[in-house]
């Protein structure tokens, strides 16, 4: 496949400069990750008369009976995501973008934890990408950020950045491994100064797909590095699913009062639907 831009890059490319409106507020409240640039208009579905998109067959090569091969893939089309009838919760609400050129960011505070160490952050980059949010209705008195039921960004790289994605994990969380955080936390008495100790790991791997890991941040409550009192309850671990099928790559991230179990089996589902735009096809 050549690396000249398809149209729809092109469509993508003249959009840079529109900020739309999207799921970046949710995820910043859910797991405080960072503000991304949005680079292709995105549209806020309500779930009835939502679709999948269809993959197109190889056709036959005209000068012969055997079959031609299979096209190699480019942009990620929505039906590579998970889709809401595969969550256990019924879903209110999915949002979704799409960009080029993203890093393959798996979480802001271990990236964090690296550049904090003069080290860079270590993500590969991808070629196309395409992400999405599902959240459950919003009923009085639920917080916005407990809306959030599974987060969900889907990678397109080159098949050698996304087994390296996977090669390169156990170095990449080792500098975190016990890392000391400190900065300003906000209380009901005000903004204190707070630390808390990090402990990244690769928790469980080859579980799914071509290539599987769990990643698992076991911290600390935070404290007041004055008087050392906790400011909080002990708070549940932040987990992340990454799988690899092929040349994609996807990061998912379920909401809250979810358990490593639970991640780890929609993972399976996540790798199986991944199969609509993997290279080479499943």
């Amino acid at each position: 496949m050549h690396d000249d831009l398809t149209f729809v890059e092109q469509v993508q490319r003249d959009l840079q400069d529109v900020r739309w409106p999207g799921p970046e507020e949710i995820r910043a409240q859910a797991r405080r990750r960072s503000q991304r640039r949005i680079v292709a208009a995105t549209a806020v579905l309500a779930l009835a008369g939502v679709a999948g998109v269809a993959v197109a067959a190889p056709r036959q090569s005209p000068s012969t009976n055997a079959p031609a091969a299979a096209p190699t893939r480019g942009e990620i089309t929505a039906d590579a995501l998970l889709q809401p009838a595969d969550l256990a919760q019924p879903v209110g609400v999915q949002l979704g973008e799409s960009g080029l050129g993203e890093p393959v960011r798996l979480e802001d505070m271990l990236g964090y934890c690296r550049t904090s160490q003069a080290l860079p952050e270590g993500w590969q980059i991808s070629r196309w990408s395409r992400s999405q949010t599902l959240l459950r209705e919003h009923p009085p008195g639920v917080q916005e950020d407990r809306r959030v039921l599974v987060m969900q960004d889907l990678f397109r790289l080159t098949p050698e950045a996304a087994t390296q994605v996977f090669s390169s994990l156990d170095d990449l969380v080792a500098p975190c491994a016990e890392w000391l955080s400190v900065g300003p936390i906000l209380t009901a008495g005000g903004t204190r100064t707070a630390e808390a100790l990090h402990r990244w790991s690769v928790a469980q791997r080859g579980f799914a797909g071509d290539d599987a890991a769990i990643l698992r941040d076991s911290l600390t409550a935070p404290r007041d590095v004055q008087t050392g009192q906790p400011l909080a309850d002990d708070p549940s671990p932040i987990l992340l699913a990454v799988v690899r099928v092929g040349d994609t790559v996807s990061v998912l991230r379920l909401g809250y009062e979810s358990t490593e179990a639970e991640l780890m089996q929609l993972a399976v589902v996540a790798a199986a639907r991944m199969c609509a735009a993997a290279n080479p096809p499943c």
